[in-house]
């Protein structure tokens, strides 16, 4: 079975305190996951070292940055180079969150090589792909989204792709209160899935994790991640309420 993702992604959301506070809740349910099950916390640089080191202890349980840098190393102030992600041991990190493209002006050559460094340092990237309502408005999301893994994802080797994780966000769907219907999420996820069949093959498609993320709650989580080429969330406000993000978490398939 492919691997089963819960991700969090608390942005730039809580203190240290709060941090460690909203772990400590998670970790107490002592929640059994599966060998296919994953939870990731997707939290702020200063917090990766007291995230990996609080979910270290649990079985299928890591932390995630929520960025790197598209530069090794060098005179870049305030950037986070792949190395340093490395050198603490994080084995996940976000890229191309719809709030990056639009507010930083990523665009996906510069994802491509975050991408790049990411598999190079061992660290599974996490590759956001979505549209935006205009685009979904006139009937083009299948092929806009289409451009995106083309442009940042489809040079990799067969081998490399089956190392990065999918995730699928509607863009009108991201702190708005909407969702999108589980029919609008399995027949994006299915077209993701079968241009990368038709790209590589058959059982790299079916290898692939595709999270959905647009407004994933505690409420409709379960519907979602039942959808059969939806295999988990990437999960934005909901992961900042323990009970709430525990529910996500036992959502998975």
């Amino acid at each position: 079975m492919r691997q089963q993702i819960a991700a969090a992604n608390w942005k730039m959301n809580l203190t240290y305190q709060q941090g460690e506070a909203l772990l400590d809740a998670i970790l107490k349910e002592n929640i059994a996951l599966a060998d296919h099950q994953h939870a990731v916390f997707a939290v702020p640089f200063p917090y990766l070292i007291m995230a990996h080191n609080k979910l270290k202890g649990a079985k299928n349980f890591a932390a995630a940055a929520q960025n790197c840098s598209d530069k090794k190393s060098g005179a870049y102030t305030g950037e986070i180079s792949v190395e340093m992600l490395q050198s603490i041991n994080i084995k996940y990190c976000v890229l191309g969150h719809s709030e990056r493209r639009e507010y930083f002006s990523e665009f996906n050559q510069a994802l491509a090589h975050k991408t790049t460094l990411c598999l190079e340092a061992g660290i599974t990237p996490i590759f956001c792909c979505g549209e935006s309502l205009s685009i979904r408005e006139v009937g083009a999301q299948e092929g806009f989204v289409e451009a995106q893994l083309k442009e940042s994802l489809f040079h990799f080797s067969e081998d490399e792709i089956r190392r990065i994780v999918i995730a699928y966000e509607p863009i009108w769907a991201i702190g708005t209160g909407k969702t999108a219907s589980t029919e609008q999420a399995q027949e994006m996820h299915a077209h993701i899935r079968s241009l990368l069949r038709s790209k590589y093959s058959e059982a790299t498609a079916d290898t692939i994790p595709i999270l959905y993320g647009g407004s994933v709650k505690a409420g409709n989580a379960k519907e979602l991640f039942s959808c059969p080429d939806v295999d988990g969330g990437l999960v934005g406000g909901a992961s900042l309420v323990a009970a709430d993000f525990v529910q996500i978490i036992n959502s998975l398939k």
